[in-house]
């Protein structure tokens, strides 16, 4: 428990100081509590084997949660684009697989680890920082990393939820997975926070389109 509760102040120091010396690649002003830390989790199949994605892990406490529910033998992979962030998460974390890199390369950097497809993806990632192509692109990396039913989940504060970014991110969101849902709030969190869910659909017996495009609006 010592150990824990030490190395939960050196992922909040190393988080707060990232965010003051690189405010444009950290959308929150705390890390998760380990509330919605769980909820983001809970898309992590029981599946032995099963390989999870995680993007901007941030200080770690997300990929405890994924590692607490990861099944015998599954995969876990952290990727991180600021730099003491991945310093922190090799330091902390010595089993977490972490490779830094941009969410937007996702499926490039997947491959370079040898990985053809994620049975789940977790995100922290700043969607109202991204602009709409990004967007796009983004999610259209993470649809496309993932086998067939697949899931993922992303962490959102309530206080975003009016910026016309986040509208159309929720609005990417139902283009881009079969199923949509969400988890909390969880009040107690800094800010009041919710978790968004999404399902890739089963193969539907069509090729899929080449590259890595979001898929086609449903109809």
């Amino acid at each position: 428990m010592l150990y824990r509760t030490r190395a939960a102040t050196g992922d909040t120091r190393t988080f707060l100081s990232a965010i003051v010396r690189h405010p444009h690649q950290l959308g929150a002003i705390a890390p998760s509590s380990k509330a919605v830390a769980r909820l983001a989790a809970s898309v992590v199949p029981d599946t032995p084997g099963a390989v999870v994605v995680e993007l901007g892990a941030g200080g770690g406490v997300i990929s405890d949660a994924i590692r607490d529910r990861l099944p015998p033998g599954g995969r876990q992979i952290a990727v991180e684009l600021n730099d003491d962030m991945v310093r922190h998460l090799r330091r902390s974390r010595p089993w977490l697989e972490v490779v830094p890199g941009d969410a937007g390369d996702l499926g490039d950097l997947l491959t370079r680890a040898g990985v053809t497809r994620a049975d789940a993806v977790v995100s922290s990632l700043p969607w109202t920082l991204f602009d709409d192509p990004q967007q796009e692109h983004v999610l259209g990396e993470i649809a496309a990393s993932l086998v067939p039913g697949g899931r993922f989940s992303t962490v959102t504060t309530l206080a975003v939820m009016p910026i016309p970014r986040f509208r159309r991110f929720r609005t990417l969101l139902d283009r881009t997975f079969a199923t949509v849902g969400t988890l909390g709030p969880v009040w107690h969190n800094i800010p009041p926070a919710l978790v968004y869910t999404g399902t890739r659909a089963a193969a539907a017996g069509r090729p899929e389109k080449a590259g890595r495009d979001l898929p086609e609006p449903r109809r």
